[in-house]
C-alpha cells in the first residue's frame, strides 16, 4: 500500500507540473460537503464540556465489528443495511478518548463552517494524541480532499487502512483520487473492493459502472 500510495503522489506531483485540468467526474467524485458530517455532532453528545463514550473491552468492541461487517454483506434489505452501516460508522467514531471524541465534534462543527484551516489544527492534534484510532485519519484524510490537498489526502488515506482496511470511506476517497489521476483500473479495483466490503454504496455502484463501460471502449 506504501509504495502504490507514494507512486499516485509521484504521479500527481508530475500532472501539476504539466499543468494538467483536473477532469470533471460527476456527482460521484465530488468532493464531501459539509452536510457529510453532521452525524459527527449527533452522535457523540456532548454533556458537561465532556463526551460520552463506551468503556468496553477492545476485543468484545473488536467482535462486535466484525459480526456487523458479517451482517452488512449479508444484508439483503437496503434499510436493514443502512442501519448496520449506520451502527458501524458509530463505532468507528468511538476513540476511547473523552479528549479526542471532543477534538473530533468541534472538527465537525468547524466543517460545517466551513472553516477548514481550524478543522485541520483540531484533528492535527487528533491523530497525534491518538494515532491508533482510524477514524481521525480518515476525517482528516478528508478535510485534505475537500481542500484539493489530493497528496495530503493519499497519505492520510493510507494510515486509515492500514488501521482498518475494511473503512469504505477511505476506500471510495482512494478510488476517487485514484480515478483523477487517470488510474482508471486501480479505481475499478479499488471501488469493487469498498462495494464488498459495503454493497450499499450507490456511489460506488456508479462510478463501478462508469469505468467497465470506459474499460470496454463504450460512451458513459
Amino acid at each position: 500500500m506504501r509504495i502504490f500510495v507514494f507512486a499516485l503522489l509521484f504521479c500527481f506531483s508530475t500532472s501539476l507540473a504539466g499543468a494538467q485540468p483536473v477532469p470533471d467526474l460527476g456527482p460521484e467524485a465530488a468532493p464531501p460537503s459539509a452536510e457529510d458530517f453532521n452525524p459527527l455532532t449527533e452522535d457523540l453528545p456532548e454533556e458537561g464540556g465532556k463526551v460520552a463514550v463506551g468503556e468496553g473491552d477492545p476485543d468484545e468492541e473488536q467482535d462486535k465489528l466484525d459480526e456487523l461487517f458479517a451482517d452488512l454483506a449479508e444484508a439483503e434489505d437496503p434499510k436493514a443495511a443502512a442501519r448496520i452501516a449506520r451502527n458501524i460508522q458509530i463505532m468507528w467514531m468511538e476513540s476511547g478518548s473523552a479528549t479526542v471524541d471532543v477534538l473530533m465534534s468541534r472538527a465537525g462543527k468547524a466543517i460545517q463552517a466551513e472553516d477548514h484551516a481550524l478543522a485541520l489544527d483540531l484533528l492535527d492534534v487528533v491523530v497525534i494524541l491518538k494515532p491508533s484510532f482510524a477514524e481521525g485519519w480518515n476525517r482528516r484524510a478528508t478535510v485534505h480532499y475537500m481542500r484539493e490537498e489530493f497528496g495530503k489526502s493519499l497519505v492520510d488515506i493510507e494510515r486509515t487502512l492500514a488501521l482498518e482496511p475494511r473503512h469504505w470511506g477511505a476506500l471510495s476517497g482512494l478510488a476517487i483520487i485514484q480515478r483523477r489521476l487517470g488510474f482508471e483500473g486501480d479505481a475499478l479495483e479499488t471501488f469493487r473492493r469498498a462495494l464488498e466490503v459495503n454493497p450499499g454504496l450507490e456511489n460506488a455502484v456508479k462510478a463501478i459502472e462508469d469505468l467497465e463501460k470506459d474499460a470496454e471502449g463504450e460512451p458513459t
